[in-house]
């Protein structure tokens, strides 16, 4: 691999990606043998680590027994016994859920379940979803054009819905006339205006993250933007979709992302740390309000694939939040947010382009800048964030870095999600290695 100031072969082919081996806990194996602790979770995804053998032994079980039964013609202990932990974990209403292979599969679950249930309560005319800029919520048609990631949408526009986008909700990037105190209240106000310019009876739902993942870098609601949205979409009934897929399943300190904002959506989506990346796995959970309009008309959710509900992805799942309960690593999360923050301010202390450290839980993100007191970003030409991450690869360090966080184009954050279960140790490595990747990049380009 080249040196930072250039970019290795591996970020722009696949076929130059070197083979992954073997892994265990918070380390990954190359075929070569190289050694890389993986501090952002690959895409914030394995939070228990690697390898772990009672989930794997829950796999093989499973597998024995049977692979697949197909959601028409059976149910399955691993999914009703995940079925009952997943509503235990997520408390309130959020009873009912469509289990598919993905945080894309289930985001456009949700949409789907938004339009079903405004269909079930006689409102054919709601149709238009409102979304945020600088948001991700996947890859599929629908999920991909409620998203306002630019990079990633500019091949397919054309063919993607036509949708309401509304400012990012960012603390350290308020919109015009906000202060960091008063953007969470701005921003819904932004809301509720765009559905009195559309009429209440053309919307069908708002979707958030209520921690942005990699369109904004860990970036978390606004203190009280999350209640005015619930207040905003109750009183024009519009559906709030929380899209949890990364900040979700207890990444954020808590399981369910909105619980620290004392809010409980119509519907929400959860992956990636559901069943930790030991088989795909996805949900679209929706409350009772929900259930009760979609199953009374139509009997049940018109969503769904050949996969949903998979048997042993179920079974991965099953056996991971039984983990995570058992060793309360949710709880570990939340208790350990103020060290890892501390960790990163104090490891970049001496970093000048360090212009913001933020996030919940182990979900946290450090945004560089070209000037702290503007807070301009760096030349997009000079794509920092890919070039870090090509240094931390080189360094043994597997990071999150993305780019356009600011408008789209110009922007560089670095994203660390490591397991609930990282150890001390670990965490310290992560760390140091996250802080030199970023100097000697910035060191290589002259920016320090």
């Amino acid at each position: 691999m080249s040196s930072a100031a250039g970019l290795p072969k591996h970020i722009h082919s696949t076929g130059d990606l070197p083979k992954v081996a073997w892994a265990k806990g918070s380390y990954v194996y190359d075929s070569e043998g190289r050694q890389y602790i993986d501090g952002s979770g690959g895409p914030a995804v394995y939070c228990i680590g690697h390898s772990n053998e009672e989930v794997n032994d829950a796999i093989k079980r499973q597998l024995d027994l049977i692979a697949h039964g197909y959601r028409y013609n059976f149910s399955s202990d691993a999914l009703e016994e995940l079925t009952d932990i997943v509503r235990k974990r997520c408390g309130g209403t959020l009873n009912h859920m469509v289990y598919v292979t993905g945080g894309s599969e289930a985001v456009e679950s949700c949409l789907k379940l938004a339009l079903q249930y405004q269909t079930a309560v006689g409102q054919m005319s709601r149709r238009r979803f409102i979304a945020r800029e600088r948001s991700w919520h996947g890859n599929t048609l629908g999920a991909l054009s409620v998203s306002g990631f630019l990079e990633r949408k500019r091949a397919f526009e054309g063919s993607l819905l036509d949708v309401s986008r509304l400012s990012p909700a960012n603390a350290y990037r308020p919109i015009a006339g906000s202060t960091p105190e008063t953007v969470g209240e701005a921003c819904a106000k932004e809301l509720e205006d765009e559905i009195l310019r559309m009429g209440p009876e053309k919307i069908c739902a708002f979707i958030f993250e209520p921690v942005v993942g990699a369109a904004g870098g860990c970036v978390p609601a606004p203190k009280g933007y999350a209640k005015r949205v619930r207040e905003i979409c109750d009183k024009y009934g519009v559906i709030m979709i929380s899209d949890e897929v990364m900040c979700g399943a207890g990444r954020s300190g808590t399981w369910r992302a909105l619980e620290q904002d004392g809010v409980e959506p119509d519907i929400m989506s959860v992956a990636k740390g559901l069943a930790a990346g030991y088989l795909p796995l996805g949900a679209a959970i929706y409350t009772d309000k929900v259930a009760d309009a979609i199953h009374g008309k139509h009997g049940a959710p018109m969503t769904g694939h050949t996969f949903t509900g998979h048997t042993a992805c179920c079974a991965a799942g099953v056996a991971v939040q039984k983990i995570v309960e058992r060793e309360k690593l949710v709880e570990r999360v939340h208790a350990m947010e103020g060290t890892l923050r501390n960790m990163l301010t104090e490891a970049t202390k001496d970093i000048e382009a360090v212009g913001d450290i933020r996030g919940r839980g182990f979900f946290q993100a450090i945004e560089l800048v070209a000037d702290r007191k503007t807070k301009k970003p760096f030349d997009t030409e000079k794509k920092l964030f890919m070039k870090i991450r090509a240094q931390a690869f080189e360094n043994g360090l597997i990071c999150y870095p993305v780019g356009g966080n600011v408008d789209g184009v110009n922007g560089d954050v670095v994203i660390m999600a490591p397991p609930y279960n990282v150890t001390d140790a670990e965490l310290t490595e992560i760390v140091d290695k996250t802080a030199t990747s970023i100097r000697q990049v910035l060191k290589a380009e002259g920016l320090a």
